[in-house]
């Protein structure tokens, strides 16, 4: 079993700022001085909740604004059933224990072993928080969100920023419809 707690980051978010999302809840982490789990999360439009591992809000911590009791989870709730519109942005700091529930874990949602069920069940013996992080949060999860991730992490760079200024000018002062460089339709056997 594992000594501590210990981070999980979801590889189809990424979130700029400086200090990272994981380093402020790492620090918040440390602040609460009991052991506990905690959820970056962020508001998501209502109409959106159904696409997302969502958290119900609770009381916030006397200790850090940005930390609040978690008061139920739900992985992407029927439109119009959400407790909240936070999101569970695929950063966590959890317990060791969830793994023993993660053991007998039946699939959930998309026919999918969720870490959000399993994040439940933990919660009926521990603390979750969720926090509310300073940054931006890409989802990378579709080639748009992680085409717009790539922009942005390059416009932070001063070694990228003009380069790619300069690029997307000419491309979209150029762009018009265009048709692909052959259609399979149109060719013949």
């Amino acid at each position: 079993a594992l000594p501590t707690s210990f981070a999980v980051l979801l590889p189809d978010a990424l979130g700029l700022n400086s200090p990272g999302c994981l380093k402020q809840m790492i620090d918040i982490a440390n602040g609460l001085g009991e052991k506990s789990n905690l959820v970056a999360v962020e508001e998501v439009p209502a109409e959106l909740t159904h696409q997302y591992g969502i958290c119900g809000v609770g009381a916030r911590h006397p200790a850090n604004a940005s930390a609040f009791t978690i008061d139920g989870m739900v992985e992407k709730p029927p439109q119009g059933t959400s407790p909240s519109n936070l999101s569970m942005t695929g950063r966590y700091i959890l317990q060791p224990e969830i793994f023993k529930i993660l053991e007998t874990q039946e699939r959930g949602a998309g026919g999918e072993i969720q870490l959000t069920d399993a994040m439940i069940g933990l919660a009926k013996s521990q603390k979750f928080y969720g926090v509310e992080f300073e940054g931006e949060r890409h989802d990378c999860g579709s080639k748009s969100g992680f085409l717009r991730a790539n922009i942005a992490y390059a416009m932070q760079r001063d070694d990228l920023r003009d380069g790619l200024r300069g690029e997307m000018k000419r491309e979209l002062g150029g762009f018009r419809e265009r048709q692909p460089p052959y259609s399979p339709a149109g060719l013949r056997a």
